[in-house]
């Protein structure tokens, strides 16, 4: 049946969609870029909801998400902060050795998929930073740090740090909560459905400087959530 190549297909859009952020990236065009991460993003979901929908799953199917994943969530971001901090050494007189921290990213994403793969607990929900999320803040950063619209970004010193700190997050034990939306009720998914509006709504005063601010939103959900139902456990 072709149903059961669709998810796939979907897939492999998620794959040329990385291919194509890392050529935008390699030439400078980093909203570009940024905007293909975005696209990726959106063909990793709903390769996800078509397989469920479709109850079309396979062993390659698996296999091929991984790889599309490490290319759009791994080396495209990597690609687009090295040629961010590449030109940033130029325009400031730094020193340029700053911008192969960025392959940090590629890294540790490979060692998070890999992790997840073998990992039996996360099919609810996440273990560590998701590899969408880190690229999504990363990409959307420096697109909008570009345009100069966020200043604080402009220091390797301050990027280095969240560098290391955001990979540690990919391969660390936090819980993150999950936007798999397997039913469409609210009491199963109040908590993704409250972050969408939410997100919607940074996204709509920001514009899409707004997607790294959600990243960042998402982040502080997941471990407050975390640290509630730990404390509700001891109690």
């Amino acid at each position: 049946m072709i149903t059961k190549h669709v998810p796939n297909a979907i897939t492999s859009l998620n794959l040329a969609s990385g291919c194509a952020s890392i050529v935008f990236a390699f030439n400078g065009s980093f909203k570009t870029a940024a905007l293909f991460i975005l696209l990726a993003a959106v063909f990793d979901f709903l390769d996800g909801f078509a397989a469920r929908l479709l109850k079309s799953y396979s062993t390659i199917g698996k296999e091929l998400d991984s790889l599309a994943d490490m290319v759009s969530f791994g080396v495209a971001p990597g690609m687009i902060l090295y040629q961010f901090m590449l030109e940033l050494s130029d325009n400031t007189g730094g020193y340029a050795f700053w911008a192969w921290f960025a392959f940090l990213i590629p890294v540790f994403s490979a060692l998070r998929l890999a992790k997840f793969n073998l990992d039996k607990r996360q099919t609810l929900s996440f273990l560590g930073l998701p590899t969408p999320a880190n690229a999504m803040f990363w990409s959307f950063g420096v697109a909008f740090t570009y345009d100069k619209l966020f200043d604080f970004y402009i220091d390797p010193w301050v990027i280095v740090p969240f560098i290391c700190l955001f990979v540690w997050m990919l391969v660390s034990e936090i819980p993150m909560f999950s936007l798999k939306i397997k039913h469409f009720g609210w009491s199963q998914n109040k908590q993704a459905y409250t972050f969408l509006i939410s997100s919607a709504f940074l996204v709509i005063f920001f514009g899409l400087a707004g997607v790294s601010a959600c990243i960042l939103l998402y982040i502080l959900v997941s471990f407050f959530s975390s640290s509630y139902v730990r404390r509700k456990r001891k109690a």
